[in-house]
């Protein structure tokens, strides 16, 4: 093809969807990572003794046509892929995971990078360019520069096996989600669905040609099925489904994957020098240790366990006496959970959902913004989108100047991977004088407008949007140097802090008359229900913190152990969760094969991280209650000290500049109701 036509190899800004096609990445890949290798291969060959500006600058502004190309190509990958999509990501992830390590494992560019990091006490570094400087070194010791010849071609093919394996899991998880159906076509197996609901099954199944109604095993059909189907079998059968995928010995099977990328990973850190995967990633991490981690982990269990047992038992007595349930089983949870909460507070979700018509939450995002840091978001047409359902934003400060650019996109397709994340399409960083502003994106699974209703939200999907909206602020109001330090390019047990303290909006009456206003009537929600959603917000607290302690153990067994010995998934996956287990093993079931978190995305060893940062939301929260929810000071702080700091100085050090001390973890407890 000619690479002169390929949009990826001109100057451009925002994505350009509109003129790319998908024979265009891998040409634009493999010619950007040969200009790469240019750019590298002249810092090397520069005669000029090693400084911070000719190695560390130079390989920090390196290669950025590549990495704004694949971002946008992974991006689409999640968001809006295809056949065609996954094919070309099989064959450029051995590319760039090839051209990571020729990098790190480049003889000539860490010994300039080391003579600059050997020589850092003499070098007028200020805290920024320090924590580059580490990182640029670390980024060498950490992947292998210091290992001999055969060790180093040892890593490079764990390196490319764990990107094609990583991908491959991924891949079978969407193929497996996608390929199940449960059409219903008895009125009567719909009893107990609300609505809203029932509409979405008819017009999902009309989109197939099918008659009847039509429930998969994407979010905003799976939950409410689970949630509120009277049909006890059919909640079996779709818990049944989604807790097999990746688990039926089939060609979409997951469980050698696992295993092979437990191994592969724990190979690795003892290339290294490592005691396990754990111990290799914790090392950058606020947490440090496995040790500490796993201290951590029981810690909250202990806190944890005696509330879920009551919770359980009493979860257990009310189905018995409303439908003579002897045994609660994994499929009878959300349901009686519901029926349970319905009772205790007279609230369920379709109560509130006409309060929370989805443009207004997002307009109510917006607002909160607004208030807090001075943001103006505003609807644009003229830049590319990659699907119809994107919207655009320009967010412009009080001075009305560019803060960033915002890709909203919130609900499925079939070619978009379940659950909701932030993500960016370029960084900001500040170069030859110009501050870069970023272009970040928000991607949910929230329901479709049917033909009678507007999207209307759960109100767990409220905070979900909330709380992808938080990464959005950190990545938006980034104001670093170096893109490698910019936004949400922090620790990972760091980076849940801006979007689960943003949550916490959803709870409070101020925040909430922003947005919470009935779909038809516009009346603001009753205030005896926002009363309800706070005195309801720890219901099951108990069992929904078992639930995150019970999946971090399973991520540091996974990764905080040598995996050789391990030969079945499933045993090995049933002893990790024997202490948090409440509801009885379902053995045509396993987690792991779908744990997209640690076994895809960048979670292993991390998952802990939800728990750890809400400790320090919880605490966080407290200092903006104490001062006023939308206090300008509390906001200014937590902008200044945490969101536009990134990953430029220690995050306990951003942490205790904005509040002033560590984080306590009394607040998560007394806020979760598990201490008085």
């Amino acid at each position: 093809m000619n690479i002169l036509l390929n949009p990826f190899l001109t100057n451009f800004n925002s994505a350009p969807f509109q003129t790319i096609k998908n024979k265009d990445f891998k040409p634009a890949i493999i010619t950007l990572i040969e200009e790469a290798k240019k750019e590298i291969s002249t810092i090397v060959k520069n005669t000029d003794a090693p400084t911070f500006k000719n190695t560390i600058e130079a390989l920090e502004f390196s290669g950025q046509q590549l990495d704004r190309v694949t971002s946008i190509f992974f991006n689409l990958n999640s968001a809006e892929t295809n056949d065609e999509i996954q094919k070309i990501a099989q064959e450029v992830s051995p590319l760039l995971t090839e051209f990571g390590n020729d990098i790190t494992l480049n003889e000539g560019l860490f010994k300039r990078v080391k003579s600059v990091f050997d020589n850092k006490s003499s070098l007028d570094l200020n805290t920024e360019q320090t924590t580059l400087l580490d990182k640029k070194y670390k980024s060498f010791s950490r992947n292998g520069a210091n290992l001999d010849q055969d060790k180093k071609h040892q890593l490079r093919s764990i390196d490319k096996q764990l990107a094609s394996l990583k991908l491959k899991f991924g891949e079978n998880l969407l193929a497996e989600t996608n390929a199940f159906e449960m059409l219903i076509t008895d009125k009567k197996d719909l009893s107990g669905l609300p609505e809203g609901a029932i509409e979405a099954a008819k017009q999902l199944a009309e989109s197939k040609n099918k008659k009847g109604w039509l429930i998969t095993l994407d979010y905003p059909s799976y939950i409410p099925f689970m949630t509120y189907a009277d049909n006890r079998e059919l909640r079996k059968k779709l818990a049944l489904a989604s807790g097999a995928k990746g688990f039926k010995n089939d060609a979409l099977d997951n469980q050698n994957n696992v295993l092979d990328i437990a191994k592969l990973r724990y190979q690795r850190a003892q290339l290294l020098g490592y005691k396990t995967h754990a111990h290799f990633v914790l090392e950058e991490r606020m947490a440090q240790t496995p040790e500490k981690v796993i201290t951590f982990l029981n810690e909250l269990l202990d806190k944890a366990k005696p509330a879920a047992e009551r919770e359980f038992a009493n979860l257990q007595e009310f189905a018995k006496k409303m439908d003579g349930i002897d045994q609660l089983e994994k499929w009878d949870s959300s349901y009686y959970s519901e029926k349970l909460k319905q009772k205790l507070f007279n609230l369920d979700d379709e109560q509130l959902k006409p309060y929370f018509q989805l443009e207004k939450v997002i307009d109510g995002a917006f607002q909160v913004a607004n208030k807090l840091f001075g943001l103006q978001f505003k609807s644009i047409d003229t830049i590319d989108k990659y699907h119809e359902d994107v919207m655009t934003y320009e967010v412009l400060d009080k001075d009305n100047e560019l803060v960033s650019i915002f890709y909203a996109d919130f609900f499925p397709r079939a070619g978009k991977r379940n659950g909701a994340w932030m993500t960016s399409f370029k960084p900001q960083y500040v170069k030859d004088g110009v501050n870069e502003r970023p272009h970040i994106s928000n991607v949910c699974n929230f329901t479709k407008p049917t033909k009678s209703k507007p999207s209307l939200l759960t109100f767990n999907e409220v905070t979900t949007l909330f709380h992808e909206f938080g990464h959005a602020l950190h990545g938006m109001l980034a104001n670093t140097i170096y893109p490698s330090l910019s936004g949400t390019s922090v620790f990972w047990d760091f980076v849940e802090l801006p979007s689960q303290v943003l949550e916490n909006w959803c709870y409070e009456k101020e925040a909430l008359e922003l947005f919470a206003k009935h779909y038809q009537t516009n009346e603001v929600i009753p205030m005896e229900l926002v009363q309800k959603i706070k005195e309801s917000a720890s219901f099951h607290e108990g069992m929904q913190t078992l639930r995150q302690i019970s999946f971090g153990l399973l991520d540091m067994n996974w990764h905080g152990k040598d995996p050789s010995f391990i030969k079945d998934v499933k045993s090995y996956e049933t002893e990790a969760f024997k202490n948090t287990r409440l509801f009885p093993e379902v053995k045509e079931n396993c987690m792991s094969t779908a744990f997209a978190h640690i076994f895809q995305g960048g979670y292993s060893s991390g998952y802990y991280s939800y728990k750890w940062a809400e400790v320090l939301d919880a605490d966080a929260f407290d200092y903006f209650k104490e001062k006023g929810i939308f206090n300008k000071e509390v906001a200014s702080k937590f902008k200044d000290h945490v969101l536009s700091k990134g990953g430029t100085d220690n995050p306990m050090t951003l942490y205790k500049r904005f509040r002033g001390q560590e984080p306590k973890p009394e607040a998560l407890l007394k806020r979760a109701g598990l201490i008085k």
